[in-house]
């Protein structure tokens, strides 16, 4: 599978690169962090919609839940390495272009002044990066045997909130938000990920105890240990994260309820 991670590695920063340079002819005098942020979020739009698609097609085709394969989820495992590696980058490059453009270095050089600011902001989601690549892929990979490609697919699957969430970024980026198309999409937003992120978990436990006929609050209990703690460890980042989409949600219907008030 190494032709896997090698055609990722091309792929990913060869697509980012693309968008940079089309945004630079559609939208001439924005910034270097703009191009860069816009790029990013497309990517992952991309990476989101590919992700979704091979997780429908894993879970749909393994009709045994624990001993059924099917080769995309260990592909895409393989296909995460790259993608990890290159978004890690692309957010710290993020920030070494906005510290450029803004010019305000405190004595620091990019490189410090950059990482200041992605640590700063951006903690948990490196954090949640560094999880997948240190943790989630190794297991994937090396220690779930030949077993669990449909629990795979049903992770996979959560990535098919991404391009909702990428797109109402975009729409704020270039001051849109009072759109409908924003709110229209806010809603996809709250829908796509409290269904594949959060809903997703009692799925999982329910599509076990439906083939080996456990009722679903006996689930939890029929499986081991680590698995348990493994979907709690996933599980709790999304509920956080989940409940800030839900206060943006909050002000976002708030504040077009007020206007059309007035």
């Amino acid at each position: 599978m190494w032709h896997v991670v090698a055609a990722g590695f091309l792929f990913f920063p060869g697509l980012y690169q693309l968008c940079i340079r089309c945004a630079r002819r559609a939208l001439p005098g924005w910034l270097e962090a703009d191009y860069s942020l816009l790029s990013s979020r497309i990517v992952s739009s991309i990476h989101g919609v590919i992700a979704a698609v091979s997780g429908i097609t894993v879970i749909t085709s393994c009709k045994d839940v624990k001993y059924d394969r099917h080769w995309l989820a260990t592909a895409y495992l393989w296909l995460i390495i790259p993608y990890m590696v290159y978004d890690t980058y692309a957010m710290y490059l993020r920030h070494w272009y906005k510290c450029k453009d803004s010019k305000v270095l405190n004595g620091k050089d990019h490189f410090s002044s950059a990482m200041n600011s992605l640590l700063r902001k951006e903690f948990l989601m490196l954090v949640h990066h560094i999880s997948i690549l240190t943790i989630l892929v190794p297991i994937g990979l090396f220690i779930r045997g030949d077993i669990g490609d449909f629990y795979i697919g049903c992770l996979l699957v959560a990535e098919l909130s991404t391009p909702f969430v990428s797109l109402g970024k975009i729409l704020i980026q270039m001051n849109l938000q009072n759109s409908l198309l924003h709110k229209v999409n806010g809603a996809f937003v709250l829908l796509t990920f409290f269904a594949c992120r959060i809903l997703l978990f009692p799925f999982m436990y329910h599509a076990y105890g439906k083939q080996f006929g456990i009722p679903l609050y006996k689930v939890p209990f029929n499986i081991p240990l680590h698995c348990n703690i493994t979907i709690a460890t996933i599980m709790a980042p999304q509920i956080y994260w989940f409940t800030l989409i839900c206060r943006k949600a909050i002000r976002l219907y708030s504040n077009s309820a007020s206007i059309k008030d007035r």
